[in-house]
Formats: structure tokens, sequence, C-alpha cells
């Protein structure tokens, strides 16, 4: 915790004088924007926010690279996985009557549950009705798991939890073994009143992230949710009003606690109107908060390096919002237009950043692709549905504009099932995935995506949202969750991401899927 300067009554009498001799001269005033800081009070740097306009040239700045130098797993084999781009035969697919989950920064189950968090497509035309298939059963584990890498595998917490909550969380994780933790950050929770504030939640958070970053985990935090008081559209979440107000937060925030960070998401899902109220769907929009967002990140990165009181000596990413995989509804922007109209506006000339992309494949197998379409199951028609599809579409995107040497982050990935729980799921899709196969198909697609070299961390959405309350209101998110409330036990896919990044370890039994065949 920081601490607090309080100048003596000597000091003020000091001041009160040069007051005195300053009010002859006819000088403008000076905002000085102050917070505390360990030794000595300093003034908050404030990024003018630039004006935006179409590159003209491509700026000589380094290309963003992934430090792996600390992994302690061995790093997955060369494996020659080409994604498939014909038709191929699908396994578990989607109810057509789905309609698009909000996606919000978890509450404690104290407080009335959230709109739920995870993928968001738009509903299929292929059928009204939903479906009525019997939930596929468990199948053997043939063989070993494939060795992943530590070091390009996270998972998404959420802070508003006690400290001894947040805690046993992070022991859950260091026990996981994987390198990352994500979290969103709610600027309206930490900022609820004025811009400058450091409220009690703003001073909890900041704990949390140190804990975090002192036990060796790369942290990523995603910035969202503007506060009322920043934005004249109080009809769910948006930007603020003036970019420059965003710009001032992220300020505030690396000021406090950016030696913590490893990474920064600029925003979440902004192709989605409940996270983008108040201003136009679309990337030239986002764009208009992305670049002043990427100047306060990398000048603050910057004078890190160059402070020999303080260096800075891993670097700072910035990633683009991850975009909801999504075609055009009234609730939401195709996300392969959405990032197109974001390099329209100028994104290629950003050469030492990731592309957000969250590739959410729902009860889809990860190596299958679009479209064999089913005339009595839906949700199979659509490349929106598809893992695979996903990644391959935002990536070719990238290499049209000029972007192929940039990389992919995944901060937002997972296979969901309501496996366990009793009552029905939140949608009847999720009862095509059981237990045993979210694990199999979430390290299937990790392994998929470590194959590739344009991809760099997957953040894996979430450890532990699912509780008594969630899974009682049948919540989307607790689908999603590798521990859950039964006796609060680990689901298999837990102890599958446990074998996986450890190449000596070969469990033989993951709960409930059937004994190894190896």
């Amino acid at each position: 915790m920081k601490k607090h300067i309080f100048l003596t009554k000597h000091l003020f009498v000091v001041l009160a004088l040069l007051v005195f001799m300053s009010s002859c001269n006819s000088q403008a005033p000076i905002v000085v924007y102050v917070t505390p800081t360990p030794d000595e009070a300093a003034a908050l740097v404030v990024t003018d926010v630039p004006t935006l306009q179409a590159p003209t040239s491509t700026p000589e700045v380094p290309t963003a690279t992934l430090d792996t130098s600390t992994a302690t797993s061995t790093p997955l084999p060369e494996v020659t996985i080409e994604a498939p781009r014909q038709n191929t035969p699908v396994g578990s697919v989607i109810g057509g009557d789905y309609i698009l989950p909000p996606t919000s920064t978890p509450r404690p189950t104290a407080t009335p549950l959230p709109p739920t968090e995870g993928p968001s497509p738009e509903p299929s035309a292929t059928s009204s009705e939903p479906p009525t298939a019997e939930p596929t059963q468990a199948q053997p584990i043939a063989g070993a798991l494939p060795n992943l890498d530590s070091a390009r595998l996270g998972i998404q917490l959420d802070p508003t939890l006690s400290q001894d909550d947040w805690n046993r969380a992070l022991d859950d994780i260091q026990r996981l073994g994987v390198k990352w933790l994500k979290v969103q950050v709610s600027w309206k929770q930490l900022q609820p009143n004025a811009a400058g504030e450091i409220s009690e939640d703003f001073r909890r958070l900041e704990i949390y992230l140190e804990t975090a970053y002192n036990k060796g985990l790369d942290i990523l935090i995603s910035v969202a949710k503007a506060p009322s008081w920043a934005r004249t559209n109080q009809t769910e979440d948006g930007p603020p009003d003036d970019p420059q107000a965003l710009v001032n937060f992220i300020n505030l925030m690396l000021q406090e606690f950016g030696t913590s960070l490893d990474a920064v998401e600029v925003w979440n899902e902004p192709n989605l109107v409940r996270e983008w109220q108040g201003q136009p769907l679309n990337g030239q929009s986002y764009m208009q908060y992305f670049v002043p967002a990427y100047s306060a990140i990398t000048s603050y990165a910057q004078s890190m390096v160059n402070d020999p009181k303080t260096p800075r000596t891993t670097p700072l990413y910035v990633i683009t919002a991850g975009l909801a995989p999504t075609g055009n509804t009234d609730g939401s922007r195709d996300d392969r237009t959405f990032l197109q109209e974001m390099y329209s506006a100028g994104l290629g000339q950003y050469r030492d950043i990731f592309i957000g992309l969250h590739p959410y494949g729902w009860g889809n197998p990860p190596d299958a692709t679009c479209c064999d379409a089913s005339d009595t199951r839906g949700w199979d028609d659509n490349p929106h549905f598809f893992f695979l599809n996903n990644v391959n579409d935002m990536r070719d995107i990238m290499i049209q504009n000029g972007h192929s040497e940039q990389r992919m982050f995944v901060t937002e990935f997972g296979y969901a099932t309501w496996d366990g729980f009793a009552g029905d799921p939140p949608q009847q899709w999720m009862s095509y995935t059981n237990e045993c196969q979210q694990g199999v198909y979430t390290i299937r697609a990790l392994e998929i995506a470590q194959s590739f070299d344009f991809m760099g961390p997957v953040i894996l959405w979430n450890l532990n949202v699912a509780n008594a309350a969630t899974v009682a209101n049948r919540d989307e998110m607790a689908a999603y969750s590798m521990i859950i409330p039964r006796d609060a036990r680990e689901r298999a896919v837990y102890w599958m991401v446990y074998d996986a990044v450890r190449p000596n370890e070969q469990l033989t039994s993951y709960a409930v899927c059937p004994a190894s065949t190896s």
C-alpha cells in the first residue's frame, strides 16, 4: 500500500506566501494531478489523445514477441496441423434458439447475479425449436495428453473475492501450472464517483494483483465498463464520451500498480451493443479509443525502461479488444467486419501489439469446421460457431492487411457443459458436451493453438465462477468453470490441463472420464 504524504503546517505557510507573490503576475493556472506514491508526491502524467488518421507509412517499431524464457514446461513439439478449409463432419452442435448472452465482469454472489459471460453469436435461422438430442456419453481418453507450453496458457479469475478466497484461487492456479492470469477490470467499480478517485476497491485490486505477481504469474488486465459519470448514455455498458477519460484512468492504474502488469487489453467485445453503448458500433469508433490507450500504455512502459530507480526489464504488451464471434444483429456487429474496419482506421501501423481473439466453439469439436448443416440440430451452419473458422478467418484479415508478422492473443476461450449440475442447462447446447468432453475439446483446441506460430497465449474462461448461487440461478458462467461447488471439486478439464503442462505427468483417469486406454 502506498503511503500518503502530509504537508506540515510550516509548508502551508510557505505555500501561502508563494501564492500571494505569484498573484502579482497574470499567469495561466497550472493543473497538477497528484496521487500517492511510496516516497514522494508525483504528478499524474496525462497522455493527450492524438488525432486519428489513416497511416501514410509504417513506423519502425519492434515486432511483438512473447518472452518464454521462464517457461518450466517442455515446448509443444513440432506438429503439422493444417486448419481444414473444406467441409468436415461435426459432432456436438448448438440449439438454434440461442440468444446472445451478455458478457460482464462477475460480481460477488451476495449481490444480484450479473448477465452471463461467454460466446455471443447471432441466432441461427435453421431451427426455431430447441434440439432434443441426448447428451453424448463420456468416451475413454485415448493415449497420453499432448505436452503444452505453460508459458502460453492462462486462466481468468474474478477479482471480486475476499482476500482468503483470492489467495485460495491463486493456489489453485499455481497448482494448475499455467503462467498467465487474466483479470477484467471494471472501471465503474474502481471509480464509481469521479475521475482520479482511488476507491477501496481500487486499492484491493492493487493488493490482489501485486500478490499474484509476487507468486510469479504474468498478469493481463482487460479494461472495460466506463462509470456513469463518464458517459451520457447510461444504458448497459460502454466507453466514456471522451477518450481522454479512458487515458486518464489507464495512466492512474499504471502509476499505481503498473509494475505488476505484463499486458493490457483495451476493452472487451466492443462489437456488442451491450459493451459499446453510446458510440457507433464499428471498428473505426473503437480505434478512437484504442489509439490513445496504446499511446498511454507504451509511453508508460518506455518511461519505466528509462527510469534508473525502477527499470522495467520485461515487455508490457498491448492487446486489441477480443471480439465476440458473432454476425450482424440488432445487438452485435460481425467480428470479421469489425476487425477489417479497425484496419481501415489505421490498426495496421501498430507493429508491437497483439490482436485479441475470442474463438469460442460452443459444442462443436475444435477440429470441426463449417458447415455440414443438420436440419434437426441447427447451429452448425455458420462459421462463427466453430473454433477453427474463428481463428482462420480473423487471421486471414490480418494477413490481407499486412499484419502477418503480428501475433494473436486469445484473451477468452473455453468449452461449456452443464454436466453434473441439477436442473436444465441455461441453453440446450450445453447438454451436448459432457464434463469429459469439455476437457478433451479444451486440450485439443489448446494443442491446435500452440501449433500455430502466429498464436500467443490462450486465456481459459474461467477458474471458479461456478458456485451454489450461479448454478441455482442457471447462470451460463458456471458452465465454463473449472472448479465446481459440488464438494468444491475440480472438473476433469482442470486435471487435464494440469497433466498436459507437465511432460513427466501421465494421469490415468480424470474424475468422471473413463480410464485411459494407454
